[in-house]
């Protein structure tokens, strides 16, 4: 009986010690572990836990910043700028991927997460985990590459309808679209057709009271590269709104386009320049308020855009001005811009905002708008300005690591406070 005891007592003191052994290495190795700082799903900290994910750049010594844009086929070009801080300062990595119009979100995130581990790898090999990494090569490589037979035109049609109510109010509403693109370095074609229909009904003490919208367009856009800053193409609209009382418009805007910096960094930065000038050709549902059936006019617009992506955050601000050649009067001003800043450490801001000074309402109906129309917006009304804010802060202290995901009871998190303002 003692000896049995005794050699029970051994075993458990050996399995206490190589647990304590295991323990003690495995937090020598996340102290040596590369610090980063990004915005990492719960997913990707789960398939990629040899780094430490830190909450403040301050603290990394990678920063990725990741950013993403529609491809010609639908689907997304995914693309992560890798800076080195600290130990790491002066190393920068350009790394992408592609998804198509079909993958899963499951197929997306596998992709990500293999994107984001050969990028990785460089930093990694600096630090002692290195000796811990295996890579390998899944997949033979093939001696051609199969020819594209729709020449990068990608084609879809999309149906959707919704209906809802209750005992005094009934809704339905219809759109659908068909759509043409090819994307290439060299053309940008989108070719679009969409129809939107509704209908409100609404029980006011026995009686109904109805108000429909519906509008129906032709869109295409059609641009051409000359260089890695310039390009010229235009618009081509033809469509019908019984919001914007059109019975039918015919709108053609071609134009030119310079960006200060290389298309080949538009994923990170970019400042264009957009002149376009051309005519537009109405007829309207109902007598304006000028006294007009129908009209055509020549218009011009100029625009420029401010997009940069930074560690310290992004800016998106853009400027458009129009106006019609025979009225200069009759012109549109607007200013739309949103910022996102790191202020300090665990402090971040974000506002936004525009605003328009209207004065070509050219298709306000002379009778104007019913009870009805307007509340429930179904008619343009007449204003000389509209606008619209947004502002927010997020600040977070507490530990700086953020490795460990714990989805027991929904996905909310442990370790520091964070108070966020919308």
């Amino acid at each position: 009986m003692k000896r049995n005891f005794l050699l029970l007592f051994l075993i458990l003191l050996s399995f206490r010690s190589f647990s304590q052994e295991a323990t003690s290495n495995s937090d020598t190795l996340r102290k040596d572990a590369l610090n980063i700082f990004m915005e990492a799903s719960d997913y990707i900290r789960k398939e990629i836990p040899f780094v430490n994910y830190v909450r403040d750049i301050h603290d990394a010594d990678v920063y990725i910043i990741s950013t993403s844009q529609r491809t010609g086929s639908g689907g997304r070009e995914f693309t992560y700028f890798f800076v080195g801080q600290k130990s790491n300062t002066g190393m920068k990595d350009t790394i992408t991927f592609v998804t198509s119009p079909d993958n899963t979100q499951d197929e997306i995130r596998i992709k990500e997460v293999s994107t984001l581990k050969m990028g990785l790898m460089r930093y990694v090999a600096r630090t002692p985990l290195s000796k811990y990494m295996n890579i390998t090569f899944t997949e033979p490589l093939s001696a051609t590459v199969t020819t594209d037979k729709w020449k990068s035109w990608v084609y879809r049609a999309s149906l959707n309808g919704w209906l809802n109510g209750q005992q005094s109010y009934k809704s339905t509403n219809i759109f659908g679209n068909v759509s043409a693109s090819k994307v290439t370095e060299d053309w940008k074609i989108n070719l679009r057709a969409s129809y939107d229909y509704g209908v409100d009904k609404f029980d006011v003490d026995d009686e109904i009271i109805t108000s429909e919208n519906n509008s129906k367009s032709v869109n295409s856009l059609i641009v051409k590269s000359i260089s890695d800053h310039w390009s010229y193409g235009g618009t081509v609209y033809l469509g019908s709104s019984s919001y914007r009382n059109t019975r039918l418009m015919v709108t053609i805007m071609p134009g030119i386009e310079y960006d200060i910096f290389p298309y080949s960094e538009s994923t990170r930065r970019q400042l264009r320049l957009l002149y376009s000038i051309g005519g537009s050709f109405v007829n309207w549902t109902d007598t304006t308020i000028y006294n007009k059936t129908k009209e055509n006019h020549m218009q011009q617009s100029i625009s420029a855009a401010y997009e940069v992506v930074q560690k310290w955050g992004s800016i998106d601000v853009s400027l458009n001005y129009s106006n019609y050649l025979h009225d200069w009067s009759k012109n549109n001003l607007s200013l739309n811009g949103f910022v996102d800043l790191r202020v300090a450490k665990g402090l971040s801001v974000n506002f936004g905002g525009g605003a328009s000074l209207i004065h070509d309402q050219l298709g306000l109906v002379k009778g104007g708008a019913t009870t009805e129309e307007v509340l429930l917006r179904r008619k343009e009304l007449a204003t000389q300005f509209e606008y619209f804010t947004s502002f927010g802060f997020t600040y977070t202290f507490g530990s700086i690591y953020n490795n460990v995901v714990n989805p027991r009871f929904g996905n909310g998190g442990g370790g520091g406070m964070t108070i966020m303002m919308n």
